[in-house]
């Protein structure tokens, strides 16, 4: 695939999508539904700002989502409290499924976010965003409504990284520039086009969440870029320009948490498309130092990424599964 052309038809800007008037018109002419899912680990910060925006623009203003949803691993803070004072719609996660047990992570919010929201589109956005707008949810979600084709959405924002003679490279976190795209330019030339793989928002259609399995934590952005690529190849994705994301920033030994628990959910593909053969079952435990007092001290972390299964083959889904719907044919937009 010529990836220029691919960045340049499937890669938009959120202000193409401002006319939310239009946006509305066009959901409703095909009756769409749409839920926000806002994973949630103690994040009473910015959890209640996230609402009022999202809530008061695009349910009260433009009726464009029809359900907010926090799904919460269990905070020790008022995170819920502050959700559902704010109108949320506010869920702990250990009480979704209960038949299938409690695990802690935030894919395993995804994943029952599936089960317990109502949307034919599901768009993820994190509880950390500083600068929160509308534009995270409609930037996202508008491409999906005005494309039938496009089944996944993924943000990027802006993050220089230098400034040389008018040139501003510009690329994913430390993670993503150190490891992914290495990984994906050795086993998955076409995904590089994906600018920023590990943004924690995007917007997907049910008929895709259901199908794929979920990594419970650090692996669930990277797993569904490559099980989605193997279903339905790179056409089927899109991304958006949101301009910036401001949020905290990560220490470098978190990061090598998340690197870890990446690469197993990566090396798991390899094997199971036989790109890649192991000969040892891989070790789960990171090792990390630390310095105390001029000596030197090893830390030892467990991290297994485990995954749930897609959610179509849960028992409790299937029953409560509804009729797909007959859309109107209508005329979209040129893509870009």
């Amino acid at each position: 695939m010529n990836l220029n052309k691919w960045l340049k038809e499937h890669t938009f800007h959120h202000s193409q999508f401002s006319d939310l008037t239009e946006l509305i018109k066009e959901k409703e002419k095909q009756n769409i539904t749409i839920s926000l899912c806002i994973p949630t680990l103690n994040e009473e910060k910015t959890i209640g700002k996230e609402i009022v925006i999202f809530k008061s623009e695009l349910m009260n203003r433009y009726p464009l989502l029809d359900e907010i949803a926090v799904i919460d691993s269990g905070s020790t803070d008022n995170t819920r409290e502050i959700a559902k004072s704010f109108g949320a719609d506010v869920y702990l996660s250990k009480d979704i499924l209960p038949s299938m047990g409690e695990k802690k992570g935030k894919g395993e919010n995804l994943w029952k976010a599936i089960y317990q929201l109502k949307g034919d589109i599901i768009v993820y956005i994190d509880a950390d965003i500083k600068n929160i707008h509308p534009r995270f949810v409609y930037g996202l979600v508008a491409p999906l409504v005005f494309y039938p084709k496009l089944k996944y959405i993924k943000a990027f924002y802006d993050r220089p990284l230098a400034f040389s003679q008018g040139v501003r490279p510009s690329g994913g976190g430390r993670v993503t520039e150190i490891l992914i795209r290495p990984l994906f330019s050795l086993f998955y030339p076409e995904l590089t086009a994906i600018i920023q793989p590990l943004s924690g928002e995007y917007a997907v259609r049910r008929e895709v969440l259901e199908q794929i399995p979920f990594p419970i934590g650090y692996g669930v952005e990277t797993s569904h870029l490559i099980d989605v690529y193997n279903l339905y190849g790179l056409d089927v994705f899109a991304q958006t320009d949101l301009d910036q994301r401001v949020h905290r920033n990560q220490e470098t030994r978190s990061l090598g948490k998340m690197s870890f628990g990446i690469l197993q959910t990566f090396l798991k593909r390899m094997e199971k498309q036989e790109l890649l053969k192991a000969n040892t079952e891989f070790s789960t435990i990171l090792r990390q130092f630390q310095v105390r007092e001029a000596q030197f001290e090893l830390l030892e972390y467990q991290i297994q990424e485990e995954e749930r299964p897609p959610m179509n083959t849960i028992e409790e889904y299937q029953k409560l599964k509804r009729p797909a719907k007959t859309t109107k044919k209508t005329n979209t937009k040129k893509q870009k």
